[in-house]
């Protein structure tokens, strides 16, 4: 039998051609690791450092061209976001000219956040897994697009990350809401969608970058720092927190009726979470640790007889 040679050249090509394991995870992504990396890093720090963010952003969009996940299609439609962000800078205090420009950004936002733009080739990292015996087959991407969506937020509204709180909360009033939260997976249990079932899956770290950064910040981002606070300008906090939940459960319809009553109350504990804090980056966790905690003691995604 020949031996394998893992010269640099060898070894690169054969993590090219790696397929995807009988158990679901996609190797090819270790070459990737740097890239997503990097993105992952330019959304962390971008609330409290943003030239570092942009320098990482650039980073990483760089090496996602060269590794054939964007192409020019992705590269032209990031480049007009860019040029709608500096028109959204120049024209803030111009009425007509800043609400065009703001527009222009929250539909560019939508449109990557809805993966309807050509040119963005999201990887596949897990195909099929089944979590537990109970669970549901589950397949996952790394969406560099719907990871601009804060970025492309943060040019509409520079409060997004961080904004005034409807006042002080007591301490017990937090722990209620974290309590909600496992509450919300028993009530689903429940109903039949979920049953308890203990994991400990080989994935879980490739879950947890992608659903923190690209999942989590991504639509806490869109629903909570951008919808629901512009929405308590016009309408006052407590329509703004229902309107917003509503709309993000109606945003999970495929997953059938159970799910958009799940998403709809979970997005309710998001949206208290944001409201008591001002801080997206808490609503983030909220939904980080709901879905994490989903994933470690419960069926993920769902129920499966």
């Amino acid at each position: 039998m020949r031996a394998f040679s893992f010269t640099e050249a060898r070894f690169s090509e054969q993590l090219n051609n790696f397929p995807v394991l009988s158990f679901g995870f996609n190797y090819k992504i270790l070459r990737e690791l740097p890239m997503w990396g990097a993105l992952a890093a330019s959304l962390a720090v971008l609330s409290f450092q943003r030239q570092l963010s942009a320098f990482l952003l650039l980073s990483a969009t760089a090496l996602a061209f060269s590794q054939g996940i964007l192409n020019f299609n992705a590269l032209g439609f990031m480049a007009v976001v860019a040029l709608a962000g500096i028109a959204r800078h120049r024209w803030e205090n111009q009425q007509k000219g800043g609400f065009n420009s703001e527009v222009l950004l929250v539909l560019a936002a939508v449109v990557l956040f809805l993966h309807l733009v050509p040119g963005f080739n999201n990887p596949k990292i897990l195909d099929k897994v089944i979590a537990g015996p109970h669970s549901a087959p589950f397949s996952m991407y790394y969406n560099f697009d719907k990871a601009l969506v804060p970025f492309i937020l943060l040019l509409a509204l520079p409060t997004l990350f961080r904004t005034s709180t409807t006042a002080s909360r007591p301490y017990w009033n937090w722990l209620l809401l974290g309590i909600s939260v496992p509450a919300l997976l028993l009530i689903a249990v429940a109903l039949g969608g979920l049953r308890i079932e203990l994991h400990q899956p080989s994935w879980i770290w490739q879950f947890a970058l992608a659903n923190l950064f690209f999942v989590s910040l991504a639509e806490e981002a869109l629903f909570r720092g951008y919808l629901q606070q512009r929405l308590s300008g016009w309408l006052g906090h407590l329509p703004a927190l229902l309107i917003t939940a509503v709309i993000f459960g109606l945003a999970h319809y495929a997953g059938g009726w159970l799910m958009v009553v799940f998403a709809g109350l979970a997005g309710v504990i998001y949206g208290i979470a944001w409201m008591w804090s001002g801080r997206l980056w808490v609503a983030t966790l909220f939904h980080f640790g709901l879905n994490l905690i989903h994933l470690l003691f419960f069926t993920y995604p769902m129920y499966h007889a």
